[in-house]
C-alpha cells in the first residue's frame, strides 16, 4: 500500500530584527516574544536578531543581546523589524544602521519599526510622502525633522502599503499581533495575545493616549484594579453594583472614592472606555452592530447616539 502522501510544508517567513547599541529592549523582544509565541502554535516563522557588522549590541538599559548574523549574512527577508532608540531622536541615526535598513528593506515583503525606529526608516528615506507614525513625546521632533512624511499623532500603528510604523514600546507588541493576523489568521493573534497576557488587543487607530492613559491613576489599589479590568474587557459586566462588589466597598464608597480619585463617576468611566474601544473596532471594519456588541454597549442605536454626543452632530 503506497504510503500517505506527506503535508506540503508551508514556506517559511524570515523575519529579521535590526539592532544596533542604544536600542530600547522592549522594542526588541516585544515583537521577538509575539514571533515566538507564535511559531510555537504553527506559524512558520524564521527570525533572526542582526546588527550592521554581526557584533552583539548593548541596550539603553546595559543588558547585552546576542546577535545572530551581519547584515550582509542576512539572506532574502520577509519582514524587516526596526526597534528603536532614545538615541535616534538624540541625534541622526549611524550611517550604519541606516545602510542596514535600506539593504534589508530591498525586496522585504514588510517594512516595520517600533516607536523611535521610525526615525531610521525615515533618515533611509523609505517614509518619504507616506504616513506614518512614533511615540507621543516623539511626533512634534519627528514632523520637524521629516517634513516629507505625513505624521499621524494619534494611533498605536499606521500602514501606509508594505511600511508599518508602531508607537511607543508596547504598541510594538500591538504591530506584532497584527503582522501574526495577516500571516497566520485571527485565532492564532488572539492565543498569541492570551499567552502574552495581552488581554484585549489594540487595533492600529487605536489613539496613543487610551482613556486609563489620559485620567488620574487611582491612588487605592481595588480601584487600580478595577481600572483594568475595565479596559481589558469592556464588554464584560461593570454595573456599579459589580464593580462595588468585586472591590469590597459599597457603591456609595465607590462612587466617592472613584469621583475623588479619578475625577468621574465609575459609570462615566465605563462608557468613555467602551465608546473609545467601540470607535478602534469600527476604525478597523467592524459593523456599527458588532462594535457596539463587542464594546458592551449593547445595540448599534446606543452607540450612534454616543457618537453624535461626542462629535456633536
Amino acid at each position: 500500500m503506497p504510503a500517505a502522501p506527506r503535508p506540503a510544508r508551508r514556506p517559511t517567513l524570515p523575519v529579521a530584527v535590526l539592532v544596533v547599541d542604544g536600542v530600547r529592549l522592549l522594542d526588541v523582544t516585544g515583537p521577538l516574544e509575539v514571533f515566538d509565541v507564535a511559531t510555537t502554535l504553527g506559524a512558520p516563522y524564521e527570525v533572526v536578531v542582526c546588527s550592521p557588522d554581526g557584533a552583539d549590541v548593548r541596550a539603553s538599559s546595559g543588558l547585552r543581546i546576542g546577535v545572530d548574523h551581519a547584515v550582509a549574512d542576512v539572506g532574502a527577508v520577509d519582514t524587516l523589524v526596526v526597534p528603536g532608540g532614545e538615541f535616534l531622536v538624540s541625534v541622526a541615526p549611524p550611517p550604519a544602521l541606516l545602510d542596514g535598513v535600506r539593504a534589508l528593506a530591498t525586496g522585504a515583503r514588510r517594512v516595520t519599526s517600533v516607536c523611535a525606529g521610525s526615525f531610521a526608516l525615515a533618515a533611509a528615506g523609505l517614509l518619504d510622502g507616506r504616513r506614518a507614525t512614533t511615540h507621543w513625546r516623539h511626533t512634534a521632533t519627528f514632523a520637524r525633522r521629516y517634513p516629507a512624511v505625513e505624521v499621524d499623532e494619534e494611533s498605536i500603528y499606521v500602514r501606509d502599503g508594505a511600511l508599518l510604523t508602531s508607537a511607543g514600546v508596547t504598541a510594538g507588541i500591538d504591530l506584532a499581533l497584527a503582522l501574526v493576523e495577516e500571516d497566520a489568521g485571527d485565532d492564532v493573534a488572539h492565543a498569541v495575545a492570551r499567552d502574552l497576557v495581552v488581554f484585549m488587543r489594540r487595533f492600529g487607530e487605536q489613539p496613543q493616549l487610551s482613556v486609563p492613559s489620559r485620567t488620574l491613576r487611582p491612588r487605592r489599589r481595588p480601584l487600580a484594579a478595577l481600572c483594568d479590568e475595565i479596559a481589558a474587557d469592556p464588554a464584560a459586566d461593570h454595573s456599579v453594583p459589580a464593580l462595588a462588589a468585586r472591590a469590597g466597598l459599597s457603591v456609595r464608597h465607590l462612587s466617592r472614592t472613584f469621583r475623588a480619585q479619578i475625577g468621574c463617576s465609575p459609570a462615566e468611566y465605563v462608557a468613555e472606555v467602551r465608546l473609545e474601544a467601540a470607535v478602534a473596532l469600527l476604525r478597523c471594519g467592524e459593523t456599527v452592530a458588532a462594535a457596539a456588541r463587542r464594546a458592551g454597549l449593547g445595540s448599534e442605536q446606543t452607540l450612534r447616539r454616543r457618537l453624535r454626543t461626542r462629535t456633536g452632530d
